[in-house]
């Protein structure tokens, strides 16, 4: 495929810095732990916080406040991953934390992963535009190929790769060990050429007008996405 091979005028990708990501619902700053850590921490272990949660991350829970800190601070140091904290863009309050991993700029590839959404923030519109806008960077920044993975039994890791946009690519078999599983690994990217047309239908479907008022969904990102 000719828009996919010849790269005579491509540059390889930027590394991503300190801005903020801005959206109409959420903003994307970058992990600190002295500004986000007690917000971060309410979000994914306090009152009514998602028990599930941590059932296929690497890490975690965190049941003492130190161990939580500890890691904390270093996934704020880090530059891969690259760690933003999610934050209502009405209220203030932090939602979750996700970020860009893997990033190989010689090739422009990148991932989202370590996706930690507070109960409250799940299923919503909140969610969805935290996506939009950590891709929409990914391929600001000269990516041609966004990556998300998922081990096989993550239900709603896969429901919310394939509603967004992902495009699935096949298995990794025997590919990671967590906590004591062997996991199979499924993978889904987007290319850059596919970007554009999900770029479109995101915006539609994060569109004000796209809600009533009792900030209910109209159509569906599915059915937007098949009319563009």
């Amino acid at each position: 495929m000719e828009h996919a091979n010849d790269l005579r005028d491509w540059q390889p990708a930027r590394l991503p810095d300190s801005r903020t990501l801005e959206g109409r619902l959420v903003c994307l700053e970058k992990l600190d732990c002295s500004r986000h850590g007690d917000g971060l921490w309410t979000a994914v272990q306090g009152p009514g916080s998602d028990p599930k949660l941590f059932d296929h991350m690497l890490w975690g829970p965190f049941p003492q406040r130190a161990e939580f800190d500890s890691w904390l601070t270093e996934r704020a140091a880090a530059t891969d991953p690259w760690a933003y904290a999610v934050v209502d863009q009405k209220t203030g309050v932090v939602h979750g934390s996700v970020t860009l991993p893997s990033l190989v700029p010689a090739h422009g590839r990148a991932e989202i992963g370590s996706v930690i959404f507070g109960s409250g923030m799940q299923r919503t519109p909140k969610s969805t535009e935290t996506l939009y806008l950590l891709a929409k960077e990914a391929f600001a920044l000269g990516n041609r190929r966004l990556e998300w993975h998922c081990g096989v039994d993550n239900v709603r890791s896969r429901r919310a790769a394939q509603r967004f946009g992902f495009r699935f690519e096949g298995i990794h078999r025997q590919r990671l060990v967590l906590k004591g599983n062997g996991i199979d690994v499924m993978f889904y990217a987007i290319l850059d050429h596919e970007w554009p047309g999900l770029q479109r239908a995101l915006e539609a479907w994060l569109a004000v007008e796209n809600f009533d008022e009792n900030e209910r969904q109209i159509r569906t990102l599915e059915e937007i996405r098949a009319l563009i």
